[in-house]
């Protein structure tokens, strides 16, 4: 214990906070890290893949990008070296290891994933699992399970019935379920007259998919909403109302993307109410900056207000915490790490407030104090709580894990 974390833990006994608690409570909660982020959200089903359609967009051309599935594993395996904690690998479809193969995503099986799910085990991760509905010429015009084209909509109903099975083979051989998150590109770049058959066929081919026989306690299901995209500015399919509707009518967990939503609206505010009627919340941490949804993650006010959220009222054990952001403007390793590293200081924040104390005061209806306790956590020593928590993790503390990123950089990236 250093000098520093014993006067911290001192400082936050007085107001009744125990940070050995704290530190325990932290090492048990994963994060996903998001592959995505490692190669600008190409995949490895072709040689020099890159992303395509689907409304999002990487931007961004900072050099050594992952090209292979071996580059992109090495870059993940050092930016978990400087995350604390255990973590779990978030999958997209789209990373399939064909190994050379001729095969579409709707024939995917957990063969083509065999790979990943070893290399899981080896690192002691747990995986999630995402279908890839763009990059695709099946998904060139934006539309996939609520396309007109019936045979188009099988294609994409097939390939979300593999990729839950996928999922489940990947959490029994892990020992941990795996998390499958539906999100679909959808929509219209301009005013649509129809909105309604868009969404009896997307809720139509939902229903088929889930319909399909997998291990409940192997794999769970989520739906993700977004509000617009690049291509779908005027009407997306799946929105926040028919997602949180289909989820609750079917008591699927529901996917809440911090970027997906109107730069007024709280997602925090959003997680008491969702989960008032879902049994599982998905959350998707990133960073919302004007209509681009995926910066990447700071120690901002926004997301310290999620994680408040999710542990002042006791969600963390119905919630699952991922990452989803991609810059490619500076090193992709180095994103990787702070927006990991900025989402577990929100939730230290959120697990040292003095929770005894602000309840009290609010039920007592000292709202004054409760204003002041709240302002009062704002200069406590976190720090010092979180450089113990790096230290017992065996990874750098702050200011130094930098150096090992821009040696990486240089002995490895650069010459790529």
């Amino acid at each position: 214990m250093t000098s520093s974390y014993s006067l911290a833990n001192e400082q936050y006994a007085g107001l009744g906070v125990d940070t050995e608690a704290a530190l325990a409570a932290l090492s048990s909660i994963p994060i996903s890290l998001h592959c995505w982020q490692g190669d600008d959200v190409g995949g490895f089903e072709k040689a020099g893949a890159t992303l395509s359609g689907g409304g999002i967009q990487a931007t961004g051309n900072y050099p050594g990008k992952a090209r292979t599935i071996a580059e992109l594993r090495q870059d993940l395996k050092l930016a978990l070296s400087l995350i604390p904690g255990t973590h779990r690998l978030n999958l997209h479809a789209c990373y399939a290891d064909l190994d050379g193969a001729k095969m579409d995503r709707n024939a995917y099986s957990a063969a083509q994933f065999q790979s990943w799910i070893s290399w899981c085990k080896d690192s002691g991760l747990g995986m999630d699992f995402n279908p890839s509905y763009f990059s695709h010429p099946l998904a060139a015009d934006g539309l996939t399970l609520s396309h007109p084209d019936a045979g188009v909509r099988a294609f994409w109903i097939e390939h979300g019935i593999a990729c839950r099975q996928i999922a489940a083979e990947a959490a029994r051989q892990l020992g941990s379920p795996a998390v499958t998150n539906f999100w679909i590109p959808d929509g219209s770049k301009d005013l649509p007259f129809d909105r309604k058959g868009p969404r009896e066929r997307l809720e139509a081919s939902l229903n088929e998919i889930f319909a399909a026989p997998v291990e409940p306690s192997l794999n769970i299901d989520a739906v993700e909403s977004k509000l617009f995209g690049i291509g779908s500015e005027s009407y997306v399919v799946g929105s926040h109302e028919f997602y949180l509707a289909y989820a609750v009518k079917n008591q699927l967990a529901y996917c809440l993307d911090a970027g997906h939503f109107h730069p007024t609206e709280n997602l925090s505010d959003k997680v008491s109410s969702v989960l008032q009627f879902v049994p599982r919340l998905l959350l998707h941490v990133s960073r919302g900056v004007r209509w681009d949804s995926d910066h990447v993650v700071l120690l901002d006010d926004p997301t310290r207000a999620i994680m408040e959220e999710l542990v002042r009222g006791g969600f963390l054990a119905r919630t699952h915490i991922g990452l989803d952001f991609f810059d490619a403007s500076i090193n992709r390793i180095a994103a990787w790490v702070i927006g990991t590293r900025s989402a577990l200081k929100a939730l230290l924040a959120a697990l040292l407030e003095p929770a005894g104390l602000l309840r009290d005061a609010e039920s007592g209806g000292n709202y004054a104090l409760r204003l002041a306790l709240l302002e009062e956590t704002k200069t406590l020593p976190m720090g010092a709580v979180w450089d113990e928590f790096c230290r017992r993790s065996g990874v750098p503390p702050e200011r130094r894990w930098m150096d090992e990123v821009k040696a990486y950089e240089s002995a490895v990236l650069s010459r790529r």
